[in-house]
């Protein structure tokens, strides 16, 4: 009527996928929505959500997604395009590149670390890597 906007929501906001204590899975899982995992999995997550490890939460492998909060443990190759958030009972050991990181006191941070832009980490989660030497 008034210049009225239609706003168009994406169809998976509000959904998530999740994995329960004591569930134990090996395998690759891909998704469009949120992840929670509060069980165990080895193997690699890609998901265009956000992820969340819980408290009893485990992933050994690879996983790239939005964003992440991680109470849990994380070994592996991590790819986060925004924040990444560890929480002070985490533990994550591996690789990490984010675009952005908060570390609560206690967590534990065994980890290479690269700060990227999200158009980086696109690349980067593209497959092509783009190493930058400086000039010495």
């Amino acid at each position: 009527m008034f210049n009225e906007k239609k706003t168009t929501r994406p169809e998976n906001v509000g959904l998530s996928n999740r994995i329960l204590a004591n569930t134990k899975i090996k395998g690759e899982v891909i998704s469009d929505t949120d992840f929670r995992i509060d069980g165990s999995l080895e193997g690699d997550v890609n998901t265009s959500g956000k992820l969340v490890i819980g408290k009893t939460g485990l992933i050994d492998g690879k996983a790239q997604c939005s964003n992440a909060d991680i109470e849990g443990t994380f070994t592996g190759t991590l790819v986060v395009k925004g924040l990444l958030t560890l929480k002070s009972t985490a533990v994550l050991e591996g690789d990490v590149v984010a675009g952005k990181l908060a570390i609560d006191p206690g967590a534990t941070f065994n980890a290479t670390c690269s700060m990227k832009s999200g158009a980086s980490i696109k690349a980067l989660g593209n497959g092509k890597q783009e190493t930058k030497k400086s000039a010495s």
